[in-house]
């Protein structure tokens, strides 16, 4: 029962506080941590695959040991005070949301391409005003895995440990874990992200899914999972992305790279939806956990296990 509870007070904090602005939030100084090692341009190319082994484990070992500490010896009533805001540092909804409300009520295009460049690894100074929120809104879909359902699942499966092992993982992958200059250096955080949020993404699936069912868009957005998930680099976030593309009627692209779903309306009108998509998921998810967790500790109680 305490689980249920730090999960579901850790979502208020989320929605009433948000992630503070400033420098000294544990993830942006692991995130320090990372940019000081994770430079291709110091190491020769023939131990930079090594290297980026290296850095992952110490990373992980920086982030995750407070954490670990104390889950293993706080006292419960210490924990379930303090948890839920431990929790809160490994997962960012509230913020997910003001930074893509931020490039929508932008006036002009230059300032939503400023404001979307905050958000995703893309250049947007050359982008259209559709595809600007693309950008964003693609962000939004991909981060509704990567930002809120992994390292919720795997604080249920893991306790404080695994959310923070998460959150450095998809740290690590989205500074490091690009085919470029730093291929080498970040291709093992790019396969521990892809291992990690393999059944979170499915697990998100399945969720956005049973949403599109009940607001009658199933087929469209069961159509474009089928036609385009492939299409983004990876094997989990063309599954939230095209799932929400198709089930909002939007077409999500990267110019030059992909284009996901077909365009019924702009992302401009579609934006509030997508946005109240990834809040009933986040909600739902909870929901689903905690019953699972009930059912869980019932069959173990009945069995002995």
């Amino acid at each position: 029962m305490i689980i249920q509870v730090v999960l579901f007070l850790s979502v208020i904090i989320d929605r009433v506080f948000g992630d503070p602005k400033t420098s000294l939030h544990p993830v942006a100084l692991i995130g320090r941590f990372i940019g000081w090692w994770a430079r291709p341009s110091i190491y020769p190319a023939h131990l930079q695959r090594i290297t980026g082994i290296v850095g992952w484990i110490l990373t992980m070992g920086l982030f995750v040991t407070p954490f670990l500490f104390f889950q293993v010896f706080a006292p419960w009533y210490v924990y379930l005070i303090f948890a839920p805001f431990l929790l809160k540092i490994c997962f960012a909804w509230r913020a997910l949301d003001e930074h893509v409300q931020e490039v929508s009520d932008a006036v002009t295009k230059q300032e939503r391409a400023r404001k979307a460049s905050m958000l995703v690894s893309r250049d947007t100074s050359e982008l259209d005003e559709e595809q600007v929120l693309s950008a964003a809104y693609e962000s939004m879909a991909e981060n509704l895995n990567d930002s809120i359902i992994a390292p919720l699942f795997w604080f249920i499966i893991l306790g404080l440990p695994g959310a923070a092992m998460y959150r450095a993982v998809n740290t690590m992958d989205a500074m490091v874990g690009y085919r470029d200059e730093r291929l080498l250096l970040g291709w093992w955080a790019a396969r521990m992200d892809d291992i990690l949020s393999f059944i979170p993404a499915r697990i998100c699936g399945l969720i956005l899914t049973g949403i599109y069912a009940w607001r009658k868009r199933l087929g469209p957005a069961m159509e474009t999972f089928r036609n385009d998930r492939m299409k983004r680099p990876g094997f989990n976030g063309g599954i939230p992305m095209s799932l929400i593309a198709g089930g909002e009627g939007v077409m999500f692209e990267k110019p030059g790279i992909y284009r996901i779903g077909k365009q019924e309306k702009t992302l401009l009108d579609a934006g509030p939806s997508i946005v109240r998509t990834v809040g009933y998921s986040t909600i739902l998810f909870c929901l689903f956990a905690s019953v699972t967790l009930l059912l869980w500790g019932g069959i173990n109680n009945i069995y002995g296990i």
